[in-house]
C-alpha cells in the first residue's frame, strides 16, 4: 500500500532537515521518497499542513508488566498507548513476573508481542537471575535470542564485581547495560526527596547521594573495562554532573531523564498525591533547573517515559503503602513539547533528536529517521492544539498520570508503524 504524506513541517536531523514543507512517500514498510509536491496514485493521502513530521518516537525505558501483571498493562494495551502518543518503538524493562532472564522467558515475551503488540517492541533482559544480584544471567543466549539491552531496572546491581563482570561480558556480546542508579543503604526505604518537603509531611526521605554516587560507581566500573555504559531516569544535577565529565573524559556513557523531572519539584507532593510518589523521586527546582540545562547542552541525551503503571488500589491508599511510578506513553511527547519546544529549551530537531533519533542509535536499532528507504515509522503532530490529561482520555490500562488535570500542547494527529496507519484506529 502507497501512503503519501503532503505539505508537513518535516523534522529529521538524521538527515538535516530541520522544518522543511515536503511530502513523503511510504511504499510497503518503507519510505520511498522524501520531496516537495510528490505525485503519485496513493491508496492513502494525508494533509499535513501547518503539521510537525517526525520520526516515530523511541521510547527506551517502558514497562508494560506482561507477563505476570496484566492487571497493570499488558503488550496489547501498553503499545495502543504507545502509538497514541507517537512512540512506535519502545524497549521492555525486565521486572516482569517471571522476569526476563533466561531464553525461555525472552522467548516467552517474543510470542506474546508477535500476537499483540501495536508497536515496534524490543527486549530488555535482566543482569541477573531473578534479578535478584547473585549470579549473572546467560548475555550470550539473550543476545541469539534477540534481546537488545540488559539492565536491573527498578534496582541496583549492589555487588561491584558482579557489575564489571557484567558490564564485560555486554562489552563482548555488543549488548547495552542499562543502569538504575540507586544505593539502597543510602535511598534507605525513603518514599520522596530527603529534605525540607519530607520533613514537612512526616515522610522518609531519599538521599540524592542513593543515586549520585552509584552512577559515579557504574560509571567508573564502566571505564575501567572501556564498556558502554547507559544510566537511566537521572533526577538530580550531581549525576548530570558527573555524567558532564566522563563524557569530557571520552567514556562511553548515556544517558536519559524522564518528562516528570524536567516539570515537577518535591513541592508538588505538598498534596500527598501518589501519582507523583515516583523512584527516584521528584527532586529540587534546582534540579529542574540542570536538568534541562543537561537536555539543551547535550550532556542527557534521551528522554524517556519509564512508563510505570499501577492499578487504581496500589495507588489510592495511604502515601507510605502506594507503589512508586507513573504512566508516561501518552503525555511525554506533548510535556516535551509544552515545556521544553514551547519554552526555548529545545527546538525541533533537538526533540526529535532526544526522542527517536538518539536512543535509537543508542539501541543499535534502525529506527529514527524518515530517509529514503528507512523503516515507515512516521507521526504527524499538531503541535499547538491544546488538550487536557483526564483519566477518561487515557487508554493505557492504569491511569497513574503524574500530569493528570494539566493543560498541554501538542496533539499525534496520525501514527504509521512500520508502514501501517495504525493511529488513529
Amino acid at each position: 500500500m502507497k501512503i503519501l504524506i503532503k505539505n508537513g513541517l518535516v523534522v529529521d536531523p538524521a538527515n538535516g532537515i530541520s522544518g522543511e514543507i515536503l511530502d513523503i512517500l511510504v511504499q510497503g514498510t518503507k519510505i520511498s521518497r522524501v520531496a516537495k509536491n510528490i505525485k503519485t496514485g496513493a491508496e492513502k493521502v494525508i494533509d499535513a499542513s501547518g503539521k510537525i513530521v517526525m520520526p516515530g518516537l523511541v521510547d527506551m525505558h517502558v514497562h508494560l508488566r506482561e507477563p505476570g501483571r496484566e492487571d497493570k498493562e499488558t503488550v496489547e494495551s501498553g503499545t495502543t498507548a504507545a502509538i497514541k502518543g507517537g512512540v512506535t518503538s519502545l524497549l521492555a524493562m525486565p521486572n516482569t513476573n517471571p522476569a526476563i532472564d533466561s531464553a525461555g522467558n525472552v522467548r516467552l515475551l517474543k510470542n506474546i508481542i508477535n500476537k499483540t503488540a501495536e508497536a515496534n517492541v524490543f527486549i530488555c533482559a535482566a543482569i541477573t537471575r531473578g534479578r535478584l544480584g547473585k549470579e549473572i544471567t546467560d548475555i550470550a543466549k539473550l543476545k541469539k535470542e534477540g534481546v537488545i539491552a540488559i539492565s536491573e531496572d527498578g534496582s541496583s546491581v549492589d555487588c561491584e564485581a558482579l557489575m564489571l563482570d557484567a558490564l564485560q561480558k555486554a562489552r563482548e556480546e555488543k549488548i547495552l547495560v542499562i543502569s538504575h542508579c540507586e544505593d539502597k543503604t543510602l535511598s534507605n526505604n525513603g518514599m520522596i526527596n530527603l529534605g525540607f518537603v519530607s520533613t514537612r509531611l512526616g515522610l522518609r526521605g531519599i538521599s540524592r547521594e542513593s543515586e549520585y554516587k552509584r552512577v559515579d560507581r557504574d560509571i567508573s566500573l564502566a571505564e575501567k573495562i572501556k564498556s558502554p555504559l547507559h544510566i537511566a531516569h537521572l533526577s538530580c544535577k550531581e549525576s548530570v554532573e558527573i555524567i558532564a565529565k566522563a563524557k569530557k573524559r571520552g567514556i562511553k556513557v548515556s544517558c536519559e531523564t524522564a518528562p516528570h523531572y524536567f516539570v515537577l519539584s518535591e513541592e508538588d507532593l505538598l498534596g500527598y498525591d501518589t501519582n507523583l510518589k515516583i523512584n527516584p523521586p521528584l527532586r529540587g527546582k534546582g534540579d529542574i533547573s540542570a536538568i534541562k540545562k543537561g537536555l539543551k547542552d547535550g550532556t542527557i541525551d534521551v528522554i524517556a517515559s519509564d512508563h510505570a503503571p499501577h492499578t487504581e488500589n496500589e495507588k489510592d491508599v495511604e502515601f507510605d503503602h502506594a507503589e512508586f511510578g507513573t504512566i508516561g506513553l501518552e503525555t511525554e511527547l506533548a510535556v516535551a513539547i509544552t515545556e521544553l519546544v514551547k519554552k526555548g529549551f529545545l527546538d525541533w530537531q533537538g526533540l526529535v533528536e532526544k526522542m527517536s533519533l538518539n536512543p535509537a542509535k543508542i539501541l543499535g536499532i534502525n529506527r529514527g529517521t524518515l530517509g529514503t528507504g528507512a523503516e515507515a515509522d512516521i507521526i504527524v503532530v499538531d503541535p499547538d492544539k491544546e488538550w487536557v490529561v483526564t483519566k477518561e482520555n487515557l487508554v493505557s490500562k492504569s491511569r497513574n498520570s503524574a500530569f493528570l488535570d494539566r493543560r498541554l500542547n501538542g496533539v499525534v494527529c496520525y501514527t504509521l508503524c512500520s508502514g501501517e496507519a495504525v493511529y488513529p484506529p
